[in-house]
């Protein structure tokens, strides 16, 4: 029997990096998740933005930034700032950075479902390598013709499975940034 459960566990951890890509695409409500992309240049190098900070959300349009050490507080707004893609405009009272979520443009949201759209597609590209090395795998094997071919639709029911989720989760997301 051909063990498909190798290109099972790669398929979801192709649908779990979608999943975590699109925590990051704003939808007009502040989320923690929305500066997980921000590097800071603290102490010499840079580091993501949660290992020199706590990001919490304060109302539905506010982000907090309390930083760990105030001497990068400087250094985390114009990391914040300079991520052109998020179009964010931090201010800082000394103790903490304040991330205003400005409401998006009708244009805008658009553009943001076109980025998502980007990874819908580098997702079921992966899903579809997944697929590609199992059924070299399973051409390769020395199994019975039968065997072989009923490998090969449960190869294909998991990738059209894992294909749906992602169809699945994307609809979600943009529903989600074009509802106003």
């Amino acid at each position: 029997m051909f063990d498909t459960n190798n290109y099972r566990t790669q398929m979801e951890e192709a649908l779990k990096h979608f999943s975590e890509e699109l925590k990051k695409v704003r939808t007009g409500r502040a989320h923690p998740d929305m500066l997980s992309g921000v590097k800071v240049e603290a102490y010499g190098q840079w580091m993501p933005l949660n290992q020199v900070s706590n990001v919490t959300v304060s109302g539905a349009t506010m982000l907090l930034v309390t930083p760990y050490d105030p001497s990068t507080i400087p250094a985390i707004s114009s990391a914040i700032r300079s991520d052109s893609s998020l179009g964010l405009n931090p201010s800082d009272d000394g103790r903490v950075v304040r991330v205003p979520i400005p409401p998006l443009t009708e244009e805008r949201r658009k553009e943001i479902v076109k980025t998502a759209s980007k990874f819908v597609e580098e997702s079921k590209v992966k899903i579809r390598n997944v697929r590609e090395d199992a059924r070299k795998a399973l051409k390769s094997a020395e199994l019975p013709e039968d065997t072989k071919k009923r490998s090969e639709k449960e190869i294909d029911d998991l990738t059209k499975q894992f294909n749906d989720k992602i169809d699945s989760a994307f609809k979600e997301k943009e529903k989600e940034i074009l509802t106003i």
